[in-house]
């Protein structure tokens, strides 16, 4: 079965060129030309990763990924243009898993899509990488994507997972700042920090939600973080 690919933007010309040479290197590709109708479109149909332009009517590319993030955590790759640098913080932020910048090459779109399917699916790992991490009251099993605490499920996203991991396979130790971006973006992408700072506050978030005395990933002001447990 190929792997489906959710398209938005309010481009037809984009939405055509794109489609087919998605579909050319064998993916399956839904179109849609604005966030209700992807929104719509995605609920009724999963995909497997979703393309988003930033701006679009009705619903943008910002509040889409908000709206998905409620339902899924499905990859999400946003298009920006020249001027988006804000968007494409804010985007990463609220959970996006990469960014492209307008005008862009089909090749390296098409790299960062399978860099970013390859972070999510775990057939594609390493084999001595998939292996469940336990910490205590934390499971993570890279090879089913799932992140448990006190038995109770944790959803994440491919990025959150993979700062938790970071973080978790050595409990004690600081992670600074730098190697959590190349933790959780790889070496050729850039964030600033304050992005590892928002994603960690959302991870706190996510795990309070199944016990709210969780207390384990502990910030080091002006160095990093580290997780507490053994």
């Amino acid at each position: 079965m190929p792997q489906t690919i959710a398209l938005v933007d309010d481009d037809q010309n984009i939405l055509a060129s794109l489609s087919a040479a998605l579909e050319d290197e064998g993916y399956s590709v839904d179109t849609y030309a604005d966030g209700v109708e992807a929104f719509e479109g995605i609920g009724r149909r999963p995909v497997d990763l979703a393309i988003l332009d930033i701006k679009m009517p009705r619903m943008d590319g910002m509040e889409l990924l908000g709206q998905l993030r409620q339902k899924n955590n499905v990859p999400v790759i946003f298009l920006t243009s020249k001027d988006d640098e804000v968007d494409e913080v804010m985007g990463l932020r609220l959970g996006a898993d990469d960014y492209i910048k307008k005008p862009f090459s089909q090749r390296l779109l098409f790299e960062r899509i399978r860099a970013v399917l390859r972070r999510h699916d775990p057939a594609d790992q390493d084999q001595a990488k998939i292996e469940a991490i336990r910490r205590g009251n934390l499971v993570l099993d890279k090879s089913r994507h799932s992140c448990t605490w006190k038995d109770g499920e944790v959803n994440l996203t491919v990025t959150e997972f993979l700062l938790v991991e970071a973080l978790a396979r050595r409990p004690g130790h600081v992670k600074n700042r730098d190697q959590l971006i190349d933790a959780a973006y790889g070496e050729n992408i850039y964030v600033d920090d304050r992005t590892i700072d928002s994603h960690i506050k959302r991870l706190r978030r996510k795990f309070k939600e199944t016990d709210k005395d969780f207390d384990e990933i502990e910030t080091l002001y002006g160095v990093g973080y580290r997780y507490r447990g053994a």
